[in-house]
């Protein structure tokens, strides 16, 4: 394809190219740090405290990425789901370079 391919008439990209390009997302509700012997400790019904409090934002991560950040909701219709209302979209100069997928 040569570059005016990729183009729509207005200078602009064409975005429909890049539609259909599957992405992992993630919500990350808090985390947690405790020693080995702790988790193994771990059975059904145990409560982990998380790093975060009820009401604090929840980041929305898109293939490593924190893209937004949002407050959980239950669905309407479904009581048994639950779901994000974005409530700010982190703009590109303002996002870490990675997320951490773990504590050291």
């Amino acid at each position: 394809m040569d570059d005016g391919e990729a183009v729509q008439a207005e200078g602009k990209p064409d975005l429909n190219l890049i539609m259909d390009i599957p992405v992992t997302m993630q919500v990350v509700l808090g985390k947690a740090v405790m020693p080995v012997a702790s988790l193994v400790k771990l059975g059904r019904g145990a409560v982990v405290k998380l790093d975060t409090s009820i009401g604090d934002p929840v980041d929305l991560i898109v293939n490593g990425r924190i893209v937004a950040r949002g407050e959980v909701v239950v669905l309407e219709n479904e009581e048994s789901r639950f779901g994000i209302t974005l409530t700010e979209i982190v703009s590109p100069g303002a996002r870490p370079q990675r997320a951490k997928a773990s504590a050291a």
